[in-house]
């Protein structure tokens, strides 16, 4: 399993989260089992194989950070979702911001535009072009205005 399908599964769960009394953990532990795959491997394609140990420990992180640093996204969102309240912004649209502005703010190893790149691929499969261009428009703001530029090291010299 790649990253970027062990990424959908996380919207997918993160989404999930907004509708269940379940605690990340024990949400996580329900779903990324075997018959939770099989059951729903007809339908969704990434649920065509198991995660493994990496992209398990991966979805995990991402679902959990997402749960503990919810409200905290969700404000980024609705100060960059220019005349829109959080509450009229589709809710897959806020788990995949959710989701890169978490890789973005808490997982630096991962670029930004790596991020903010796989957000609107998933995007492409669950909404229409102008959401895409809505989510793509929030979170290239989100990173031009919140996340410092690089500087270059010391001696360093622009060509």
């Amino acid at each position: 399993m790649i990253r970027n399908v062990a990424r959908e599964i996380a919207m997918h769960l993160s989404f999930e989260l907004s509708f269940t009394d379940l605690s990340a953990e024990e949400l996580l532990d329900a779903r990324l089992s075997s018959p939770h795959f099989e059951a729903l491997a007809p339908e969704y394609e990434v649920y065509g194989e198991l995660p493994g140990p990496t992209q398990r420990a991966y979805i995990r992180r991402l679902v959990q950070g997402i749960s503990v640093h919810g409200y905290e996204l969700d404000q980024y969102i609705e100060k960059y979702a220019k005349g829109w309240k959080f509450e009229r912004i589709p809710l897959v649209a806020a788990a995949i911001m959710r989701l890169a502005m978490y890789e973005i703010l808490y997982m630096p190893e991962i670029p930004n535009g790596a991020a903010i790149n796989e957000a609107v691929e998933i995007a492409k499969k669950y909404e229409a072009p102008d959401v895409v261009r809505f989510i793509n428009g929030i979170l290239g703001s989100f990173v031009r205005a919140e996340i410092p530029a690089e500087v270059p090291p010391a001696g360093a010299t622009e060509q």
